[in-house]
């Protein structure tokens, strides 16, 4: 049984939730609280964000559950840690799966940094995909916070904070120090971390290319803010999950001596007419039940603005699909290539039937 239920609580799962119920109920408490929402609340969201980053790490949270949430902040756990980690007294006790002796018997270090802050929050926020597609009208600034300078480009899709997910304490992963009460040797300075924000781009752009300028607020070495524009260019048949990478210009880290990497991630907007299906592109046309019936002549535009005939004299069954080749997407990796424009014909019937109809069908059928 866990020592204290709170973190659970707060993004809304049991104890023994799996990895994939945590990562959900985060982001569905995050959503709800986040400081730019209507609902928002900047402490609650701050606790759901560090509930988070407790439970997602199997070391934290397994100091958590056992010893509450002190212990898992690095801080040292109230009752007497030897009678659970195998260091006995005196300076420098051996530790227990890298927790840090020093000082009696092995047990927490106190973790660096000043604890988890308002910052972390919207780090972590912003690594797990910030208010994902359709939410427009944000502001994104590279910083953390929530506010600053807003995406100059149409479709902008942007988040409030950047940066990594953040560790209690220098050393080992999960913010725990070294084993033992000795110095550690240099450390390789880390590497920038990388901002990923997801970037929504018509299928129209993706079609036919484009270029979107995205205005971003940063940090110089001096902690100012300043704004920088990034241009995304945009290739033809580019897809969903497509990467572009800005390295050294988000926020100036000064443990790396560099600033981060801006990563937008491109995703497709919904199309009220047209379904991408890898590089073929699909799309409906609707007849008649008189239409399906005696025939019909219509017109079809494509995604490029063309028009192309369709006629039949003969009953078309419901469903039944003509591809025509060359009308598709563009090939990214194959210029000059484009995929098929797949037509599917949709009968609508009729809800209702006059007795004299229903007589014509039985006569004639």
């Amino acid at each position: 049984m866990v020592k204290d239920k709170k973190l659970y609580d707060l993004l809304g799962v049991e104890p023994s939730a799996s990895e994939a119920e945590i990562k959900k109920g985060y982001r569905k408490q995050a959503l709800k609280f986040h400081p730019d929402k209507p609902t928002g609340d900047t402490e609650k969201f701050k606790q759901i964000s560090e509930a988070f980053d407790i439970l997602s790490n199997a070391e934290k949270r397994e100091v958590y559950d056992n010893y509450g949430l002190d212990a898992a902040r690095g801080n040292a756990p109230a009752e007497d840690p030897s009678a659970h980690f195998g260091g006995a007294g005196g300076p420098g006790g051996a530790g227990f799966a890298g927790f840090g002796g020093g000082g009696r018997g092995g047990g927490f270090r106190t973790a660096g940094g000043g604890g988890f802050s308002q910052a972390d929050a919207f780090n972590i926020f912003s690594q797990m995909g910030g208010f994902g597609m359709g939410d427009d009208g944000f502001t994104f600034s590279s910083s953390g916070g929530g506010g600053g300078g807003g995406f100059g480009g149409a479709g902008g899709n942007p988040f409030g904070g950047a940066g990594g997910f953040r560790s209690a304490g220098g050393g080992m992963p999960g913010g725990f120090g070294g084993m033992g009460g000795g110095g550690g040797g240099a450390q390789r300075r880390p590497e920038p971390d990388t901002v990923s924000i997801g970037l929504p781009v018509s299928l129209e752009d993706l079609y036919n290319g484009a270029t979107k300028k995205m205005k971003i607020t940063r940090k110089d070495p001096s902690g100012t803010r300043e704004q920088k524009v990034l241009e995304v260019n945009i290739k033809p048949g580019w897809k969903s999950g497509t990467k572009v990478n800005f390295a050294n210009e988000g926020d100036y880290q000064p443990e790396c001596g560099a600033r981060q990497t801006i990563q937008f991630v491109i995703e497709e907007k919904p199309h009220p007419t047209f379904k991408r299906d890898g590089n073929n592109i699909k799309m409906n046309v609707h007849l008649t039940f008189k239409e399906s019936l005696c025939g019909f002549e219509k017109d079809a535009t494509t995604i490029d603005g063309r028009r192309i005939p369709l006629s039949r004299s003969s009953p078309v069954s419901p469903n039944t699909s003509v591809t025509y080749p060359g009308l598709g997407m563009p090939i990214s990796k194959s210029p000059g290539q484009k995929g098929d424009l797949e037509i599917t014909y949709k009968v609508d019937y009729p809800t209702y039937l006059t007795p004299a109809q229903k007589q014509a069908i039985q006569q004639n059928f």
